[in-house]
């Protein structure tokens, strides 16, 4: 199967059997897993004992071959095998008189390489990306200009011109402008940035949703650790949302909207996001038809929606109408100082959660526990997975509401449900929106000054990065607290907004002040992200995002799948973004 080796194990050794048991590299303080008996060689025909077994190609494996009676540690073998690699594991005695046993690992037949799918994939878009490029130098010339002018519209043709292959002017950007309230009156135009922020993570959470090719480190990372794509895609859309949420509220009260009309557009829109989360997009459909006794409460919808909740009404609270420079003692922290009592909000609620995690009596767990309970921390905690974080949700929502296949079950085999956008977690993304909301002041205070916002994100994203190294003490396992995805941890919140700044701070220098790139085409998904969610996890199923493989144990056909899905749904959000359809709520 994918992602796995075969593996033959031959006995030379006389009676009794082995036992061989297997570590995933993945699995951190994880008890080993019994792969297989091993019997005796028959030493009257001189046969030896053999035993095969499918082997995990995803990550570095441990073998460890014990004796049968006694359970004395013969070898241990530390290897990661290849995908649908043919291995042989030798055991004989190499002297009689000292009992020395050799492990020998042979390789019968060699694995494939598994990653030239994502190779050719990269090749093909980088082709398709050439040729844009060349018909975008090709419009610059006079004769192919205008015979392109004598068989389209020429206003039509214009605005391709400057808006998909160039930087628009600041007329072309308000004629194309699909909200104008979205648009700052002391701004020439939209920040374009913002909106291939968005795009560019809801592009790629798409592509991972859909599968990501079946390769491990586009799936969520079990437990703490490493930074892989699907770790930072939530977080990116949480933190953009909370910069959108400056710039909105900015614009709809300085075009003269009561604070509390936006108060209740606030709560409409919260609403209808939960709802969605919990009707909609609900994976508990894969139980069956959707009823209260399966009914999974917290998601991804029902997060942003608290979370923007939370934010948005903050934010109103304190926010200016006129966002003109500020006349304190210290106008370089203009966009922090005048906000002193949503700094303190914020920290209220991170102190309440560092007191909930580690200081919350969870019954039959360690207090403070932050493990995945299973097979790690060598099986002492079983059903402790996620530690208060688990036990809240557990408690006030029922397991039955929760979600029921966690990524800690694959590897760390536990057994409990644990639901990553649960109650607690909640807090911290919460904190990661209003760090987002930070980004969005400075663009607001600093407008029109781009090395002032560009030097501000940089502070903010170093500042970000040396609290992550204090808390994480730069390992993946051994610090005060780690970056866990799953428990949306404030290491990893101060991670991935060290991330977010450093990524926004680029996008904004290429596209807003350079203009050396449009944004095409994460732009127009990121115009459209509500539908484009939506839809994909929807027509999830269906033609043309899905269909028969012939090779369902395929890298490939499973890459091209994933990746021709994701494509139509970019094309089908600049189709929208040229029809200037926007879903808004």
């Amino acid at each position: 199967r994918m992602d796995q080796a075969l593996l033959l194990v031959r006995n030379e050794l006389p009676a009794p059997g082995l036992n061989l048991a297997a570590r995933s590299g993945s699995c951190h303080q994880c008890l080993y897993q019994f792969l297989a008996f091993v019997p005796p060689s028959n030493e009257s025909l001189r046969k030896p004992g053999t035993a095969s077994v499918m082997v995990d190609t995803q990550h570095p494996l441990t073998l460890l071959l014990n004796s049968s009676v006694g359970d004395r540690d013969l070898c241990k073998i530390q290897y990661h095998f290849g995908e649908f690699g043919n291995y042989s594991l030798v055991v004989k005695t190499l002297s009689a008189s000292t009992q020395t046993v050799s492990c020998d690992l042979i390789i019968n037949e060699g694995p494939i390489n598994s990653y030239l799918p994502i190779l050719f994939a990269f090749l093909v878009y980088m082709g398709v990306l050439a040729i844009l490029i060349a018909g975008r130098l090709l419009m610059k010339i006079d004769p192919v200009r205008n015979w392109v002018y004598k068989k389209l519209n020429p206003r039509a043709t214009d605005r391709m011109i400057n808006s998909e292959l160039g930087s628009p002017n600041t007329t072309d950007s308000i004629n194309c402008d699909p909200a104008p309230q979205s648009w700052s009156t002391g701004s020439r135009q939209r920040l374009r940035s913002l909106d291939t922020f968005r795009g560019l993570s809801l592009v790629i959470m798409v592509f991972v949703n859909y599968g990501g090719g079946k390769y491990w480190f586009f799936k969520h990372e079990s437990w703490n650790g490493k930074l892989h794509f699907p770790s930072a895609l939530f977080s990116r859309f949480v933190f953009i949302m909370g910069t959108s949420v400056a710039l909105a509220l900015g614009s709809m009260l300085r075009w003269g909207s009561s604070k509390w009309k936006v108060l209740r557009k606030i709560l409409w829109r919260s609403f209808v996001l939960i709802l969605l989360g919990i009707i909609v997009v609900n994976p508990n459909y894969c139980l069956g038809p959707l009823s209260w006794d399966n009914l999974r409460i917290p998601g991804v919808l029902q997060r942003l929606g608290f979370t923007y909740l939370v934010v948005a009404a903050l934010e109103l609270l304190f926010t200016r109408a006129d966002s003109g420079t500020w006349e304190g003692r210290f106008p370089a922290l203009q966009d922090i100082l005048p906000y002193w009592p949503q700094w303190i909000f914020i920290l209220v609620l991170e102190t309440i959660w560092l007191c909930l995690t580690f200081l919350l009596p969870v019954p039959d767990c360690p207090r403070g526990y932050l493990g995945p309970g299973g097979i790690g921390d060598f099986g002492k905690y079983p059903n402790c997975t996620g530690g208060a974080a688990g036990y809240i949700d557990r408690l006030l929502l029922g397991e039955k509401h929760m979600y029921q296949h966690p990524s800690s079950g694959v590897t760390y085999l536990s057994t409990m449900p644990y639901d990553p956008e649960g109650i607690l977690g909640t807090i911290n993304s919460i904190v990661m929106a209003f760090l987002g909301l930070q980004a969005g002041k400075i663009t607001l205070f600093y407008k029109d000054q781009p090395k002032q916002i560009m030097s501000r994100f940089i502070i903010w994203g170093i500042v970000m990065g040396i609290i992550s190294a204090i808390l994480t003490k730069c390992s993946k396992e051994e610090g005060f607290i780690p970056i866990n995805k799953n428990l949306w941890s404030i290491s990893y919140v101060t991670t991935m907004s060290c991330f977010a700044f450093i990524l926004l701070l680029l996008i904004y220098y290429l596209v807003d002040v350079k203009k050396w790139w449009s944004g095409a085409p994460f732009l127009y998904p990121g115009m459209n992200s509500i539908l484009v969610y939506i839809g994909h996890q929807v027509f999830a199923n269906y033609f043309p995002f899905k269909w028969k493989m012939q090779d369902s144990q395929s890298h490939a056909e499973h890459l091209a799948q994933n990746l021709t899905a994701t494509t139509i749904w970019v094309i089908i959000s600049y189709i929208l973004y040229r029809k200037r359809i926007f879903w808004k709520i």
